[in-house]
């Protein structure tokens, strides 16, 4: 279970490195849609799918539950919405349950 500290620390996180994250795919979004090799429709309709896929990653939306945190914190680092080397700051055991749940899968 994640410790009070590491609880309140990741829900202050939480909406920079989905900021962050957001950030990164609008980027991502814009060059896409330069490619001149490709018309509008099919841009615009790419986007579409690839918006709707997108927003069910946990670096768009995450649903907070304290006891899934851990898990949670193992999956945005598995979606590449953060690094191992974020969590810098949470205690030295949260780190470690992190990185065994990461080994495991």
């Amino acid at each position: 279970m994640i410790s009070k500290n590491d609880w309140k620390l990741f829900r202050e996180k939480l909406p920079e490195w989905q900021e962050k994250y957001m950030e990164k795919l609008i980027n991502e979004y814009v060059i896409f849609l330069r490619q001149e090799d490709k018309v509008a429709s099919d841009k615009f309709w790419e986007l579409e799918k690839r918006i709707k896929k997108d927003r069910k990653n946990p670096g768009v939306i995450m649903e907070l539950n304290k006891p899934e945190a851990t898990w949670d914190i193992a999956n945005l680092i598995r979606h590449k919405v953060i690094l191992v080397d974020d969590l810098s700051h949470f205690s030295e055991e949260l780190q470690q349950d992190v990185k065994r749940i990461l080994d495991v899968n």
